[in-house]
């Protein structure tokens, strides 16, 4: 999970599980190489144990970045104009079909309440089936933000349930530039 999640979930076990990740570009992996000359001690076990590491790029064992991608694992900054956009997934986790599944994705800021997508209803959700979109927001406001997914679904045995998660997140100013002017009297003679 890409952010802290507050739910509010009561006791009932939900046979429905909402994930959400922020999407952001990937990164490369790096390697912190360690080599040693092949008349030491140790000779050439390090080298042969960097060469099979997969983080290690082929030809180029000393190098510090590989030609391997990461996701990143914390939900990371966001700033002043840029595109929030994340992945909502429903999962069935039980046994059971669901039906009338349907998603509500919306964003609170401290000024308003954006809606950003959902509301299509799935007829029926099976066993180990999911419904999934891709949510695009360009943020316009500084502080803080919640993404609220909310689900609403009916059991096979006709009870209808609705939960929903909260995912908080902080918007950054990009760059903050302060200019000050001075005079400065210079006397020619």
């Amino acid at each position: 999970y890409a952010c802290s999640a507050l739910s509010n979930m009561d006791a009932r076990h939900h046979r429905l599980a909402l994930k959400v990740m922020r999407l952001t570009r990937p990164s490369l992996v790096s390697s912190e190489p360690v080599t040693c000359e092949s008349q030491d001690i140790l000779g050439d076990t390090l080298l042969d144990a960097m060469r099979q590491d997969m983080r290690t790029s082929k030809g180029i064992d000393r190098f510090a970045l590989s030609g391997v991608l990461s996701l990143p694992q914390t939900f990371g900054n966001i700033f002043l104009g840029e595109t929030f956009t994340c992945y909502v997934c429903v999962h069935n986790d039980s046994d059971d079909v669901t039906s009338g599944v349907q998603v509500q994705a919306d964003l609170q800021t401290s000024a308003q309440r954006l809606p950003l997508g959902g509301s299509n209803i799935v007829n029926v959700l099976g066993p180990n089936e999911s419904v999934d979109q891709v949510l695009h927001h360009e943020v316009k406001e500084l502080g803080t933000h919640i993404l609220i997914c909310g689900v609403h679904y009916t059991t096979s045995e006709g009870e209808k349930l609705y939960f929903r998660k909260f995912f908080k997140f902080q918007v950054l100013k990009p760059l903050d530039v302060k200019t000050k002017f001075h005079e400065v009297n210079v006397s020619l003679s």
